[in-house]
């Protein structure tokens, strides 16, 4: 695969290691960095994976100023996407998934894949089109989360959307102009997809047709604004203390 695509910032390069599924060309690191745990760390993971890394000068980095790299830059290959299929036949119960419905910020889908990450979501589903897609600003916000969870692109939400409720998965759908709140749901003991819509339009109309549940996040004042990262983590962490919760119960910890 054609290396293509960059890296940057020490958590993102340190995760892109450890995970093994980036093709890394090379390592540059800036030379005025004082030797840390995470530069050694970087160092060692390369070393023993045969990654060549490099120690450059300032002027090596000029290029790639509006980037806050943390004088770390790896070149690698595009993260490689997962089928729909090939992730339905490997995730049959009791599996999560979050849907991006026309988010535009890279920061913001960054976030989210952070989030999915640290709450155990098995995946996360961006439509190739109308929706920003996987780029540099996403992997360095998600501080390298994004090498630990199923990436799948589609081109179409709707289909993708009916195939997985023919392979019993409920769709819930976030929308402020429901009368059920995100902790009226119970997300155990099902497969689900949780569907977040853009910053400004929200879920499109054809999405929230097919929703199974639809629910908001309660507002105590008349400033409905939530950002749609911090949006997603308040409902997906609903699921972690359901789950939670219910490991309790059965004695476990």
């Amino acid at each position: 695969m054609e290396n293509n695509t960059i890296i940057y910032g020490r958590n993102s390069v340190i995760e892109a290691l450890k995970s093994g599924k980036r093709n890394f060309n090379k390592i540059i690191i800036s030379r005025a960095l004082r030797p840390d745990n995470k530069i050694n760390a970087i160092k060692e993971l390369a070393s023993n994976a045969g990654i060549p890394f490099v120690f450059a000068d300032k002027d090596k980095f000029a290029n790639y100023s509006e980037y806050n790299h943390q004088g770390v830059i790896a070149f690698v290959s595009p993260i490689e996407y997962v089928t729909l299929d090939d992730f339905l036949a490997e995730h049959k119960e009791n599996s999560s998934l979050v849907l991006l419905d026309g988010v535009e910020d890279p920061h913001n889908i960054g976030a989210i894949i952070r989030t999915c990450v640290c709450a155990g979501i098995n995946g996360i589903i961006i439509p190739s089109r109308r929706n920003a897609q996987i780029n540099e600003i996403v992997e360095k916000t998600s501080a390298g989360a994004i090498n630990h969870i199923s990436i799948i692109k589609v081109n179409s939400p709707i289909s993708a959307l009916q195939k997985l409720q023919e392979n019993n998965w409920w769709v819930i759908a976030s929308d402020h102009h429901s009368n059920d709140n995100y902790y009226d749901i119970d997300f155990l003991n099902m497969n689900f997809i949780i569907v977040m819509g853009a910053e400004h339009a929200g879920i499109s109309k054809s999405i929230m047709n097919l929703a199974d549940f639809k629910i908001k996040i309660p507002m105590l004042t008349d400033f409905n604004s939530l950002n749609v990262s911090a949006a997603a983590s308040i409902i997906i962490y609903e699921y972690v203390r359901q789950k939670l919760t219910a490991g309790r119960k059965n004695g476990k910890k």
